[in-house]
């Protein structure tokens, strides 16, 4: 009688396993979101500014705990001074926003400090095209804010893809919050277009050409103004002459930057029966929502156009 031969069956029982547990995997994950890198489903965000963190903060809604920097009323952003607690927030979060072209430095500064690879980081300027040296006050340019709404909403889905539909929930409701000031601006240019106007800095630039108005005060003083350098001497003669003369209508005054001379100018135009618009640089007050502090001033803004309307 032959031998039976005897087959060891147990790697080949072992190998099925192996092959059967993969496909379960593949089948489990195939067509789900990849699981996000941040704890427990909270996005860690820091914005330089209050502004921005407004912003990213409607966007983020439950799935997403803001920080903002910037945000005192009584401060010139352009002069803030990074601390022990900011390198903390920084070093902690998963993702960073920088408004960029030179207007908070201190930040890259405290991103190379403090490297992540994991970090998400969006510079404004960058999305933007823009650079050192360019007017930095991109938050005023309502086509500027879209485009940055936008790219913060894919953002956040890249860092937690789970929340793909509640972000752009989130997008869909922001965009139409941020249409009524928007809509105000398309009136004033339909309405005051051509008009001519001043500002004590380069702030009010992107909204002026929004609006469709014409900002004729010296860009020399301006920009020296906003970078903290005192404007040439000519320049200040040129904005003096164009008040005095009443050229414009109106004259928009940052009231976060104030000095002697730009408060000289608004004294002038007091005195020449010329609106003053006063606006900030960081939200005001802080606990107000971006759209609500952004429509407050334009509506500010189409006020003091329509006080030199004849009638």
């Amino acid at each position: 009688m032959a031998k039976q031969k005897i087959i060891n069956r147990k790697p080949l029982v072992i190998i099925i396993c192996l092959i059967v547990v993969v496909v379960v995997v593949i089948g489990l994950t195939t067509g789900r979101p990849t699981k996000g890198s941040a704890k427990n489903g909270i996005i860690q965000v820091v914005a330089a500014e209050n502004f921005w963190g407004s912003l990213a903060s409607q966007l983020g809604g439950v799935h997403a705990h803001v920080t903002s920097i910037v945000s005192d009323p009584n401060a010139d952003p352009h002069e803030y001074e990074s601390n022990a607690s900011t390198a903390r927030s920084f070093a902690s979060a998963d993702f960073v926003i920088l408004n960029g072209a030179g207007y908070d430095n201190w930040g890259n500064k405290l991103l190379s400090a403090n490297p992540n690879p994991a970090r998400r980081v969006l510079v404004v300027a960058d999305l933007l095209g823009k650079k050192n040296g360019d007017n930095p006050h991109f938050w005023y340019d309502p086509a500027d804010v879209n485009q940055v709404v936008a790219q913060i909403e894919q953002d956040y889905i890249a860092i937690e893809p789970a929340d793909k539909a509640y972000f752009q929930q989130q997008y869909r409701h922001l965009q139409a919050s941020l249409s009524g000031y928007q809509s105000l601006i398309v009136s004033i240019k339909k309405q005051f277009a051509g008009t001519k106007v001043a500002a004590t800095e380069s702030i009010f630039q992107y909204l002026a050409a929004a609006a469709g108005l014409d900002l004729v005060s010296p860009p020399a003083f301006t920009e020296a103004v906003a970078e903290g350098n005192d404007p040439p001497t000519n320049s200040v003669v040129t904005f003096q002459q164009q008040l005095k003369s009443n050229q414009v209508k109106l004259l928009v005054f940052n009231e976060q930057t104030v000095t002697p001379l730009t408060d000289s100018m608004k004294q002038l135009a007091v005195a020449q029966s010329i609106p003053v618009v006063g606006i900030t640089e960081t939200i005001q007050p802080p606990n107000t929502s971006f759209q609500l502090w952004m429509s407050a001033e334009v509506n500010k803004l189409e006020k003091a156009l329509n006080a030199n309307v004849p009638g």
